[in-house]
């Protein structure tokens, strides 16, 4: 009776196994827009971007996806942020050391880049009473096509890429 019990017992947590095995399994579909990260140096200072990576999908992004004229949250889901150990100048203007989310108001010829105080917040929840700064730049259009969305941080800045545009954003040592 013992020998069957502890075949019960054993044949149970086989089962077991099996059943959570599969069920973590299901967990593992890729996401729509996978978290990414950044990472350099720029103006003496250490930068790091985090953001959730849209793909193109086919679609049209520039002005239909992404509307002109409106603040995106320069990602997907959460807010995407930029992180800088140091003071630096964004394209001419000081920008504290700290951590802040992204934005952008994206246009054919300029955009408005944004750096927001509240770093912590779902990408939807922009308020401009938290701009810490704004800055214009000029996108471009890029050599190849970018599927997915991404962030570089080069020696000059930070650059943007996705679909047929960059958009690069001059960070220099503050002053």
């Amino acid at each position: 009776m013992k020998k069957v019990n502890q075949l019960n017992s054993l044949v149970m947590l086989l089962v077991s196994m099996l059943l959570s095995m599969s069920a973590f399994g299901q967990d593992a579909k890729p996401k729509a827009s996978p978290a990414a990260t950044a990472t350099g140096k720029a103006g003496g200072a250490n930068i790091t971007v985090n953001y959730s990576s849209p793909s193109v999908k086919g679609r049209e992004v520039w002005g239909e996806l992404v509307p002109y004229g409106k603040v995106w949250r320069a990602g997907a889901n959460e807010a995407t942020t930029v992180t800088v150990d140091k003071p630096v100048q964004v394209e001419g203007k000081v920008l504290p050391a700290g951590t802040y989310s992204f934005y952008a108001i994206p246009n054919e010829n300029e955009w408005t880049v944004i750096f927001n105080k509240t770093a912590k917040q779902w990408g939807t929840q922009y308020d401009e009473k938290q701009d810490a700064l704004r800055v214009q730049v000029k996108p471009r259009k890029a050599a190849t096509m970018q599927e997915r969305l991404k962030y570089e941080v080069t020696n000059n800045g930070l650059v943007l890429m996705w679909e047929n545009m960059e958009v690069p954003v001059a960070i220099s040592a503050s002053k």
